[in-house]
């Protein structure tokens, strides 16, 4: 029998926590590991103890190389201590209410099993945040479309020439940046992209394959001198999907898949990269999924590249507690979580936003 329920009471209102109701097994929600996490520079974990902490990270000096010949006059260069500041400047809470009633006649720790929820929701809010960040859009809501370009710099900017968002323009790629697409849609516009499919040799000139999108991306990159090492690629589900079945081997543990799901990485290297899937990128109208060259510049997602180094970040669990609700008998327990991002080397990130032309 159920246990009644007083007026207004709102948590678990069916009072349905009775043990000849719930099964001794849970059927657990996917769990994932967040992205975010091993794609950037983490080294300041736990360093911080509150909002509106400051992490001083030191730029790795430029050094100068001089031809040399006998007799020739050796200079010491003077190096600049250039250091960046990572602001702390992001927090995201969770509270719960867990009744005494309830919690006695569960079959399951139902308390560490919302903790445990209530862990996985904050990562993936800092996981589209960032993704956000590094992509160049904002985006707050979670699991809604993106909303403006970012134009907030956090702190000053690590490369003067760099715009409101920090990134780079040169290493955004969008339809113009492939001189094969002819359509008469502005330049600007998202990538059309699509597979070959049924033994054909081409796309035509009014797309390009899902590998050219990644092969430029994986050359500016090198024109950057950016490290071949530690480079990653974060796509979302419908790029992969193309991917897959442009070659359904890319998947195969052999040909360079994960072979399973951890913190999103489904590829081992591809065009150098290590290949993570996350839907928690940009996504602008309808996103990616949307197909035809009508609305390529309202309707598209986002893909990002780039290096270990290129962004850091700092964050940290804190403040997770359980008290007693004084006005009823509940323990409530709540967490907060705290973090920053910059952008260290805007050379070593490059942005694509496309659609499923």
């Amino acid at each position: 029998m159920a246990f009644t329920t007083a007026t207004g009471y709102g948590n678990l209102p069916n009072g349905n926590f009775s043990p000849v109701i719930y099964s001794k097994q849970v059927q657990l929600a996917f769990r994932k590991s967040t992205v975010v996490g091993d794609i950037t520079n983490s080294d300041y974990f736990g360093e911080i103890s509150g909002q509106g902490d400051t992490v001083r990270i030191i730029k790795e000096p430029e050094i100068s190389v001089s031809a040399y010949a006998r007799g020739t006059q050796v200079t010491a260069q003077d190096l600049e201590d250039e250091d960046f500041q990572l602001v702390v400047d992001k927090a995201n809470y969770y509270a719960f209410k867990m009744d005494d009633i309830e919690e006695a006649h569960s079959h399951v720790n139902f308390m560490e099993l919302a903790t445990s929820r209530a862990a996985y929701r904050l990562a993936d809010q800092y996981d589209q945040e960032v993704l956000g960040y590094l992509s160049g859009y904002k985006q707050s809501s979670l699991h809604s479309n993106a909303g403006a370009v970012n134009d907030v710099v956090n702190g000053s900017k690590a490369v003067t020439t760099a715009g409101s968002d920090e990134l780079l323009t040169s290493m955004k790629l969008i339809k113009s940046s492939f001189g094969s697409i002819t359509t008469s849609s502005a330049g600007d516009h998202s990538i059309p992209v699509v597979n070959l499919t049924g033994g054909a040799t081409s796309v035509g000139t009014a797309a390009v394959t899902p590998m050219v999108v990644v092969n430029r991306m994986a050359r500016l990159l090198n024109q950057q001198q950016v490290d071949t090492q530690d480079r990653w690629l974060v796509i979302d589900p419908v790029f992969l999907e193309l991917l897959g079945d442009e070659n359904s081997k890319l998947m195969n543990a052999d040909y360079g898949g994960a072979g399973k799901l951890q913190n999103g990485l489904v590829l081992n290297n591809l065009a150098g990269f290590r290949v993570h899937v996350s839907s928690n990128l940009p996504s602008v109208g309808t996103g990616s999924g949307t197909s035809g060259t009508a609305n390529q510049n309202s309707n598209y997602g986002v893909i990002v590249a780039g290096h270990g180094s290129a962004i850091a970040t700092a964050e940290q669990l804190s403040k997770t507690e359980t008290y007693r609700d004084t006005d009823s008998f509940a323990d409530i327990v709540r967490g907060m979580h705290l973090y920053g991002r910059k952008i260290l080397r805007p050379e070593a990130i490059v942005t694509a936003k496309y659609n499923a032309g």
